[in-house]
C-alpha cells in the first residue's frame, strides 16, 4: 500500500457504510428475482390444481399462491366493465369484468371473462349475453388488474351506460360504482373452446419482472464497487517530481 496514503477515519466509515448499503440492496433485488419466478411458477402449477371450496379463501387468500376455485351465484348482467388497454394483440381490444353475487352475501366477485378481439377500429366489440340464472364458475382466484395514473380521475363515476370503459380498474373505484363491496380478487375463468372470449392466462409482473430486479442488482453492486474504487483514487499518491 506504499502508493496510497492512509485516509481518514471518516472516508473509511463513509466508505463502508456506502459499500454495505449498497451490497444490502442488491441482494434484496436478487431475493424479490427468485420471489417473483417462484410466483411465476406456483400460477402456472395453479390451472391444474384440484378445485377448492371458494369461501375458505375468499377474504384472505394465500399472499403466495392462486387458489382454483368453484363458486355458485349470479351474474349481475347489466353491470359489466371493460378494461380497453389489455396487451393481447395489435388489433386492440376489450377484457371484459362481471360482478358476480353469491346467495347472502353482501360484497360482489367481479369476473375476468376473458379478452374480445377488437376489428382494427375504435369501436367496442359485441358482447355476448351472460346467463341470467344461477350459475357455478371455476378459475383461478387471482389479483385484479394492475392500476396506474388515469388523466380526469375516476373514468366510471363520469359514465351513466353500462358495460363502462377505462384503461385502469381499479377496485375501490368498481365498488363505488356498484354501492358494494367487491371481494379483495377477481375470479379469473378457466378456458372454455366454445366461449367466444380469449382466456389466455399470464401473471402480469410486466412492470418489474424478475429480469429487471437483477438488472437493478448489478446496479447497486456496481455502486459498492465505485465507492470503493473512489475511496482509492482520492487517496492515491501522486509523484511530486521537480522541474
Amino acid at each position: 500500500m506504499s502508493g496510497f496514503r492512509r485516509p481518514t477515519w471518516w472516508a473509511l466509515l463513509l466508505t463502508l457504510a456506502g459499500a454495505l448499503l449498497f451490497i444490502r440492496l442488491g441482494v434484496w433485488q436478487l431475493h424479490r428475482a427468485d420471489f417473483k419466478e417462484a410466483l411465476l411458477r406456483r400460477y402456472a402449477a395453479s390451472s391444474s390444481a384440484p378445485l377448492q371450496d371458494f369461501t375458505k379463501v375468499a377474504a384472505n387468500p394465500p399472499a403466495d399462491r392462486f387458489p382454483r376455485v368453484r363458486v355458485a351465484g349470479r351474474y349481475l348482467v347489466d353491470r359489466l366493465y371493460l378494461l380497453d388497454n389489455p396487451k393481447h394483440d395489435e388489433r386492440g381490444g376489450v377484457e371484459a369484468f362481471a360482478p358476480f353475487a353469491l346467495p347472502g352475501q353482501k360484497s360482489l366477485l367481479l369476473v375476468d371473462l376473458g379478452f374480445l378481439p377488437g376489428n382494427g377500429t375504435d369501436q367496442a366489440p359485441e358482447l355476448p349475453p351472460l346467463p341470467t340464472g344461477e350459475v357455478t364458475l371455476q378459475g383461478l382466484y387471482v389479483p385484479p388488474p394492475p392500476t396506474g395514473f388515469e388523466m380526469g380521475g375516476d373514468a366510471l363515476a363520469r359514465q351513466t351506460r353500462w358495460p363502462k370503459t377505462s384503461i385502469f380498474l381499479a377496485p375501490a373505484e368498481i365498488a363505488r360504482d356498484l354501492g358494494r363491496p367487491l371481494y379483495p380478487r377477481v375470479l379469473a375463468l378457466d378456458a372454455d373452446p366454445a366461449s367466444i372470449y380469449v382466456r389466455v392466462r399470464t401473471l402480469d409482473l410486466s412492470s418489474m419482472p424478475p429480469a429487471r430486479h437483477r438488472a437493478y442488482a448489478f446496479q447497486w453492486f456496481s455502486f459498492a464497487l465505485a465507492a470503493v474504487v473512489i475511496l482509492l483514487v482520492l487517496h492515491r499518491k501522486r509523484d511530486r517530481r521537480r522541474p
